[in-house]
């Protein structure tokens, strides 16, 4: 049976999609050394259209259109500027009502592109452009180690990392974060007070790693302007030793904060990375698993906190559970030495 799984790794080889939202100019070179700051694509985001009837306009056949059209796909004009005419004795002109750039031309109507922003697409991680994706973006290659979360507010940041936590059990007490967090990512516990996004919003902080977060605060979660990434979900939940450990090692190191939206079809996680020096580049992690003992699994159960193992043995035949059901399962030697059977569906492999 294949394994969902979660990466926490000490030291891996990763391979990042960094995607603009929607065409633009890829500015990276392939085999360019980038930093997590670097834009290596930009694009014009926000932009709104308007549709021009020409043929209307200038009482002429449809087909006709193009013969009588000034500008060209792709060229910029200004307000009152011609955009097509006829000739003769009764000679008609349209001008454009906006200034913009004609994108479309077809069915005597032309569609002109106005206003928007820049938006510059950054690397988020130091390392070599190994792809450039033509419009789109780029490909990344690194090494570091690696600790993905379940639920992130869509947001990226670099800095070094501090500590408010001494225990993975910890609730994140608002007045921890003082002077001292400021322009820091912070790892933090378990989030349930709004003064928690306030107090870091105030402080400039340039990010949050929460073990665990209050349903009730993901609305101002989604709008803080720092990233902020959910290790073990929702709901008051110690954060898994296995991400607790190292991320509480790496305390004062560089780190890049990627709380992009969790998405099951893309394969997209919020992440922490941080980037570790290596004289060999170590092997990428695998993408799909199949269960098998020794590995380290995450008891996944919505009552209770996550418990982390090692799975010892696959059961051959389906177990019956409590609630009468027949389920594939496994025998999970748990940290604190208890053995428990559990369904192959509430397993997660840590690796």
């Amino acid at each position: 049976m294949l394994a969902s799984i979660t990466h926490i790794l000490p030291l891996t080889t990763v391979v990042r999609r960094r995607l603009l939202p929607v065409e633009g100019r890829v500015l990276a070179r392939l085999g360019q050394k980038v930093l997590p700051s670097d834009v290596v694509a930009d694009a014009t985001v926000g932009r709104s259209h308007l549709i021009i009837d020409i043929a209307q306009t200038l009482r002429i056949p449809p087909q006709n259109v193009a013969a009588s059209v000034k500008i060209k796909k792709g060229q910029k004009i200004n307000k009152d500027e011609v955009i097509a005419e006829t000739t003769g004795m009764f000679a008609r002109e349209v001008r454009s009502p906006v200034e913009g750039r004609m994108v479309a031309l077809g069915g005597g109507k032309v569609i002109f592109e106005m206003g928007g922003s820049i938006f510059e697409l950054a690397a988020g991680i130091p390392g070599v452009v190994t792809e450039i994706i033509p419009d789109r973006g780029v490909v990344i290659r690194s090494a570091g180690a690696v600790i993905q979360g379940l639920w992130g507010n869509g947001r990226l940041e670099t800095g070094l990392l501090a500590s408010v936590m001494e225990s993975p059990d910890e609730i994140l007490d608002p007045a921890r974060l003082d002077v001292s967090a400021r322009g820091l990512i912070i790892l933090g516990g378990y989030a349930d007070n709004p003064a928690v996004i306030k107090n870091a919003s105030d402080l400039l902080v340039r990010g949050l790693i929460l073990s665990s977060i209050s349903p009730a605060l993901l609305p101002l979660a989604r709008q803080a302007p720092f990233p902020i990434i959910s290790i073990d979900g929702f709901g008051r939940r110690p954060m898994n030793t296995t991400a607790y450990k190292l991320l509480s090692t790496n305390i004062k190191r560089e780190v890049s904060l990627n709380a992009e939206i969790y998405g099951r079809l893309t394969g997209t996680r919020p992440e922490v990375f941080i980037p570790l020096p290596v004289s060999q580049e170590p092997a990428e992690p695998r993408d799909i698993e199949t269960f098998a003992p020794g590995q380290i699994v995450r008891v996944i159960n919505l009552t209770r906190p996550a418990q982390i193992g090692t799975l010892v043995q696959l059961r051959a035949n389906p177990v019956t559970l409590p609630n009468g059901l027949k389920t594939r399962a496994a025998g999970v030697s748990l940290e604190s030495g208890e053995q428990i059977i559990v369904p192959l569906t509430n397993l997660e492999v840590l690796g």
